[in-house]
Parts: structure tokens; sequence; C-alpha cells
């Protein structure tokens, strides 16, 4: 069997098939230290072609000492950077997914991505329950807690007494509040 430094001087002379010996020996080596960090098949199989790419960018600068311990440093510093860029991605994501169900105003505050994205989900949550509550009560909830109308308001756009809109609201917010708990519970 061929040393690596052998094959690594062949490669630096420009011959490929030395690299490609190279890369046949320590692919499956690439391939476990990243799937420490990504458990996407395709994702992987990216991600070693831009390592073995960088190797061989890089080869030039190896210093001849321990080169299974210099190519795992690159695959771990590649593998972090490529979870770096898609937890960005994800945040910008949120925040996009975000800016279009909430006001602007609420994604300025100092929110984690965490805490847009659970308020991203109550709101999902809110109006999925308030799509199975009878038209009534859903109207009246939304009115005084989305729109933030008052009792009288929402009395003269729905032609009726303020007594019972907060009847409508009462009995709304007691409904809401047991589809929530059923919700929760089937989860």
């Amino acid at each position: 069997m061929i040393c690596d430094e052998d094959l690594i001087k062949e490669t630096l002379q420009g011959n490929n098939n030395a690299f490609e010996k190279l890369i046949e020996r320590y692919k499956g080596f690439i391939f476990a230290i990243i799937l420490n960090f990504i458990k996407d098949h395709g994702e992987v199989e990216n991600l070693a072609q831009e390592i073995f790419l960088q190797i061989y960018i890089s080869l030039p600068n190896y210093k001849m000492d321990n080169f299974k311990g210099w190519i795992g440093r690159i695959a771990t510093n590649k593998a972090i950077d490529w979870k770096r860029k898609k937890k960005a991605k994800f945040n910008e994501m949120i925040v996009e997914d975000t800016e279009e169900v909430m006001d602007l105003s609420e994604t300025r505050s100092c929110e984690t991505p965490e805490e847009v994205l659970i308020k991203k989900e109550n709101r999902e949550k809110i109006n999925r329950i308030c799509k199975n509550m009878p038209t009534i009560y859903e109207d009246v909830i939304i009115k005084f807690y989305f729109q933030e109308k008052s009792y009288e308001e929402i009395a003269q756009e729905e032609d009726t007494t303020v007594k019972t809109i907060a009847s409508r609201l009462y009995r709304g917010r007691n409904m809401f509040r047991e589809k929530w708990r059923e919700e929760d519970e089937t989860l």
C-alpha cells in the first residue's frame, strides 16, 4: 500500500489518480465526521464533495504531518460552518414567515427565533381553534382580541346589544379554552 505522503506528493505533481486514492482511503472517515453534524444523507454527500475540494485546494499548504488529523479538522470546520449557515437560513425563514403573519413592530423587538416561532405557532393554533367554533363566537373573539374593538363597537356592527356581545364573548372564551385544552391533550 502506498503511504499518504507519497500520494500527496504525486497529487501535487498533477496525478489526479493519486488524489482519488486518497479520497477512497478517507471517504469513510470524512463521512463519519459529517454525520456527527448532519443527518440528511443528501446534504452529507454534498458537503463531502465540498470537503474533498477544500482538501485538494489546501493540499499545497499541508506540512506533511498527520494527514488524517489535518483532513479531520477541515471536515469538522466545514461541517460546523454548514450547520451555522443552515441555522442562519432557518432563522431568516422564521423571521420572514413571521413578518407575513405578525405586525412588523412585533418582529423588531429583541425576540429570539424560538420566541418568534412559538408566537407564530400560537397564532396558527388560535386561528385553527377559532375556525372550528360557531361563527357568532369566532367573530366576537376576533373583533375583540385581534381587532381590539370595544363591546359597543362590536354590538353596533353586529346590530345587537352590548349585553349580547358580552354573553357571546363569555361563552366564546369558555369554548375557546376548552378547545385549546383538547388540542394540547392530543399532542
